[in-house]
């Protein structure tokens, strides 16, 4: 069994145990007593050294803690452990504000906190609701940085399951003793990860993203250092780009706006245009060309088309009688090709064929098809079959 000194001291920076069972060659060492926290209940593990070696892993196995080094340890059995202060802190901030999060989410809007992950640069909650309003976010926000900055105390403390259950914010399913975590007069957790002695220590609260997950809402949050870290980083990219906008960071998003709808409003009209250029084109194209024996017109498209040219063509050649057009965007080495309503011919499934054959990949509707090819020879393979004797009889 190993005694979990960091129960009761999370600010346990080194300690001395002793050397229990050795394994895997002495690269996991198992402890009579370790500060070292193993992933769990979310919360990734502790780094360090035992003996001088990195420790790259702590495995929570039940009554014991299994420490998984680097390099195999051949020293006595009295060993001296020291803790990665950093990473340790940095878990500390987060786990202790994603209580916070999820008080003032209980305490506010009556949302559970179903699901907790504590990641390297970002942490999420999920929550027991279907969406999370902007307005709900801010309100989320600065309630939390409230409680914060009230600097109420952190104590943990070991109570018997039954006695402690109806004060838990969230049922434990567990008996006997428990460990207990609790933010003075505001929340009561049961839980055995690493926290601050006061919410004044967990630093800034900062949420950012929120997503639909399944039937409830994912809410990306920073807390302490990574919050200030994350926060300038966020105002060095608005600055850069207001700085290319000749504008300031409080004008950006209108901005940007303005210039979104403005491109969106353009790409229309673009694509109008492509679309009667392609028609123009695809008409005068189909009357310069003789039709075959079969009595069907075979065109290409010309070089230089762009894939939305390309595309457009494409659907003009479609509304042509008697016609089996395909065409090329060599540099990405796509094919597009068509068939007009009177022909027998599907365009999906013949361009689909010919792919397979060169391990390219795509498809699409029985008029009009689009695809991929890997290599440059493949394109003139797809396109001599599609416009030669695979539609030879139709």
């Amino acid at each position: 069994m190993t005694t979990r000194l960091y129960y009761t001291d999370t600010y346990l920076r080194a300690f001395d145990a002793t050397v229990v069972e050795r394994t895997d060659d002495g690269r996991r060492l198992y402890l009579d007593r370790s500060a070292f926290y193993p992933t769990s209940g979310g919360q990734p593990h502790d780094l360090g050294t035992l003996g001088g070696i990195a420790v790259i892993d702590v495995i929570d196995e039940d009554e014991r803690v299994a420490h998984v080094l680097a390099a195999p340890y051949a020293g006595t059995d009295e060993v001296r452990g020291v803790i990665d202060w950093t990473r340790r802190w940095d878990h500390v901030q987060q786990h202790s504000g994603q209580h916070v999060l999820s008080g003032v989410c209980e305490e506010l809007f009556g949302w559970p906190t179903v699901s907790v992950h504590f990641g390297d640069a970002l942490c999420t909650l999920e929550l027991g609701t279907p969406g999370v309003s902007p307005a709900q976010l801010r309100r989320l926000e600065e309630r939390a940085n409230a409680v914060v900055a009230e600097n109420r105390p952190v104590l943990v403390t070991f109570e018997d399951a039954a006695a402690v259950a109806p004060r838990l914010r969230r049922p434990s399913g567990r008996t006997g003793t428990l460990r207990i975590v609790a933010i003075s007069d505001f929340d009561t957790s049961a839980c055995g990860g690493t926290h601050v002695r006061a919410t004044g220590e967990i630093g800034a609260i900062l949420l950012r993203r929120v997503e639909k997950i399944r039937e409830n809402a994912r809410v990306e949050f920073v807390c302490g250092a990574r919050a200030v870290c994350r926060a300038r980083t966020d105002y060095d990219a608005l600055t850069s780009i207001a700085t290319r906008l000749s504008a300031s960071v409080d004008d950006v998003a209108p901005l940007v706006q303005a210039q979104a709808d403005e491109t969106r409003t353009l790409a229309a009209a673009n694509k109008k245009l492509i679309e009667e250029v392609a028609d123009h084109r695809a008409r005068r194209q189909w009357d310069a060309t003789a039709p075959g024996a079969d009595g069907v017109r075979r065109l290409r498209g010309a070089d230089g088309m762009s894939a939305d040219e390309l595309r457009a063509y494409a659907a003009a050649c479609a509304t042509l009688p008697a016609t089996v057009f395909a065409g090329t965007v060599r540099h990405t080495r796509t094919i597009a090709c068509a068939m007009s309503p009177d022909l027998a011919a599907n365009a999906g499934a013949l361009l689909k064929a010919e792919l397979q054959k060169v391990d390219g990949k795509g498809g699409g509707s029985p008029r009009t098809a689009q695809g991929t090819v890997p290599t440059d020879a493949a394109i003139d393979a797809v396109l001599g079959a599609l416009l030669g004797a695979l539609l030879g009889g139709h």
